[in-house]
């Protein structure tokens, strides 16, 4: 069998007819040329068995490219195994499965090869009753030294370490231009949740509720209208000459920190430092319960200079009066260099008037935004009601989803295959509108059923 298009071009790029192909309509960043899968085998997820035929983790490890659906929806248990994708070439189409779509439990996915597309996608990790500094550390979603990769429209809960996180190592190589190439790079987090990371719970070094961790030298990274929700710090964290594009997310009830910078001297030893780059425009921070009283939106700490270029941003606290924009932690020689345009900036980026982000991101994010669990729903009609707070276990707010196991069969013929979009318009499972979930007694007084009001 010939070798599809797709199978022996060079990392990031298409062959020559789709070089300029978008992965899928409104894919974003220095990854949204990817294929990721494209041209590859179809590989039908068929049972929400951890492993074994059939399996979502299966379809993970094969080789070549391929696109992989599922015939199947409900709660993949991973039994605390984190799932590692280590063969390139690869689409996660998370919406082509029935309702009420794949979630994944008790895990996280390690991303650590090239050419990767996940989408509508739920993984809730959770401490599942490990004690305190016990050591199960999960992330629910990072890319280890990984290029070309493209996280759009998921939902990530309750991880024990980073909820959605670019990483790899420091200094691979021998120059700093060696040090981008050989960690994460060319990485678009674009309309996910990251949310309810958990603080007091089992990672080895105690409190650990963190949003996304940018690390050392990683570069174009895009993040691009996500939610941050109840994570103590990192919302980002960038670590030192690590360059990113933030623009149009929402960063809501961070706990000590929303945006932060920080090269740390006890890492880079005589490793010469690197200048961060961030460029953060039409950003919303709002405080919430958790939120320290007076936090900024940008703290710098460490010994690594950041250029900086901040606009439209807005900070405000739980009653809307503003937080400053720019404070430190740490009394070093860091410099913040803050200049007129951005130091980074992805060609074609498209912004949002700042007061039209609440309104889109929280009617667009998180995985199969026109079919979403309890979940997700509580996380957005909380973050829209200025309501909740950070966690230390997810039994707080109700344990582990439960959900029947539903099958549908994925027919070819109705999707595109070059950009996993329904010919219909249409996605498995939607419905007219996003609602509020309802306990019994809710719906019985909205709907106006006897004993209700009208």
């Amino acid at each position: 069998m010939a070798a599809p298009p797709t199978a022996n071009v060079k990392a990031g790029q298409a062959d020559t007819n789709q070089s300029s192909a978008l992965a899928f309509p409104g894919a974003v960043g220095w990854a949204a040329t990817t294929p990721g899968g494209r041209g590859g085998r179809i590989i039908r997820v068929t049972t929400l068995a951890p492993d074994g035929p059939g399996s979502f983790k299966a379809a993970l490890e094969a080789k070549g490219p391929r696109i992989i659906v599922f015939e199947v929806a409900g709660i993949i248990d991973l039994g605390r195994e984190t799932l590692k994708i280590t063969e390139p070439y690869v689409t996660i189409a998370g919406q082509t499965a029935p309702s009420p779509g794949i979630t994944l439990i008790k895990t996280g996915i390690d991303i650590a090869t090239h050419d990767v597309v996940m989408r509508h996608i739920r993984i809730r990790t959770g401490v599942d009753g490990q004690p305190k500094l016990s050591g199960w550390e999960a992330d629910a979603l990072s890319t280890v030294a990984a290029h070309h990769v493209i996280i759009d429209h998921c939902s990530f809960t309750w991880a024990i370490d980073e909820n959605m996180s670019a990483s790899g190592p420091r200094f691979e190589g021998r120059t700093p231009d060696d040090w981008r190439k050989g960690t994460s790079h060319a990485i678009t987090f674009s309309y996910n949740i990251a949310a309810e990371g958990l603080a007091d719970a089992s990672h080895p070094k105690g409190e650990h509720s963190k949003g996304t961790l940018i690390h050392d030298n990683a570069s174009q990274i895009m993040i691009w209208r996500n939610i941050y929700a109840h994570n103590k710090e990192r919302n980002p964290l960038v670590k030192g000459g690590g360059q990113v594009e933030l623009v149009n997310n929402i960063l809501y009830d961070p706990g000590e920190r929303a945006v932060h910078y920080n090269l740390m001297a006890l890492e880079w030893g005589d490793h010469p430092y690197q200048t961060g780059k961030i460029s953060a425009v039409g950003n919303v921070l709002r405080g919430g319960v958790s939120t320290a009283p007076g936090m900024p939106f940008l703290t710098l700490g460490g010994d690594g200079d950041l250029d900086y270029h901040g606009k439209d941003n807005i900070a405000v606290d739980k009653f809307g009066q503003p937080l400053p924009m720019f404070g430190r932690y740490g009394e070093t020689r860091a410099k913040l260099n803050e200049l007129p345009a951005p130091p980074i900036w992805w060609p074609g980026t498209q912004v949002l008037p700042t007061r039209d982000v609440e309104t889109h991101v929280l009617g667009h994010a998180g995985a199969r935004p026109w079919d979403r669990d309890a979940d997700d729903l509580r996380v957005l009609f909380f973050v829209a009601e200025g309501r909740g707070e950070i966690i230390d276990d997810e039994r707080q707010v109700g344990g582990y989803p439960k959900m029947a196991q539903t099958r549908a069969p994925f027919v070819e013929a109705d999707w595109n295959l070059d950009t996993m979009e329904p010919k219909s318009g249409r996605y498995p499972g939607q419905k007219a509108e996003i609602a509020e979930h309802l306990s019994d007694r809710d719906k019985m007084m909205r709907q106006g059923e006897p004993g209700g009001k009208k």
